[in-house]
């Protein structure tokens, strides 16, 4: 009989990326934030897209190209729609594409600030161990052991000490102290805790407030 209490968290990144473009207003290289708004410019039946970023300090803007010189019957008519309406989540989408930015800006700042939604996905009466399936639809700059610190009120030293004795472990192996990335598992062994409920419940489906 499964003894596992198995919960899903969605990791939400809350801030986007920030390329470093060279500024004519600064000067020199400045961070530059997504304003979340697409600028369209036809051309007969030629289309270009550009995603619109302002500089941090003197509010400059940045046309980050999404395509140019593009025939509009070639276009997706979602993607056209999408564009048309500054459809959110697809702008979240391409914001939070870092590999694409890298392609655009020599430094890329990331943020470790996430916002997470935890679903409890199976409690089996007297559960003695803990199934944590992380899922992350953009990229998240955090490391797994500071997550698992913030988030189960553990200190990272006693997360350590859990992983080397064999009572945490994570799939694929050797994650702990490194990038989360969607699908990474975490299993921990609870059985010999004598907190483990409810706290432990508590700790991992609970948002802290």
């Amino acid at each position: 009989m499964c003894k596992t209490l198995r919960v899903r968290w969605t990791l939400i990144p809350q801030t986007a990326p920030q390329p470093w473009i060279a500024c004519s207003g600064c000067g020199g290289p400045r961070p530059f934030r997504c304003s979340g708004k697409i600028r369209l410019n036809a051309n007969g039946r030629r289309l270009d897209a550009w995603l619109i970023y302002r500089c941090l300090a003197c509010d400059k803007t940045w046309n980050r190209p999404v395509f140019e010189r593009q025939n509009v019957r070639a276009i997706d008519p979602r993607l056209l729609e999408a564009l048309q309406s500054n459809d959110p989540d697809w702008i979240r989408t391409l914001a939070f594409d870092v590999e694409a930015l890298r392609r655009k800006a020599h430094r890329v700042d990331e943020f470790p600030d996430c916002a997470i939604d935890k679903e409890i996905l199976e409690e089996p009466p007297g559960w003695t161990s803990l199934r944590i399936e992380l899922a992350a639809p953009s990229p998240v700059d955090l490391r797994l052991d500071r997550l698992m610190a913030a988030e189960l009120k553990i200190p990272r030293a006693r997360l350590k000490a859990l992983h080397e004795s064999g009572s945490l472990r994570t799939e694929p192996e050797g994650m702990l102290r490194r990038r989360i990335r969607s699908g990474t598992l975490v299993v921990v062994d609870l059985s010999a805790e004598d907190r483990r409920m409810p706290c432990w419940r508590e700790w991992a489906t609970v948002d802290p407030t």
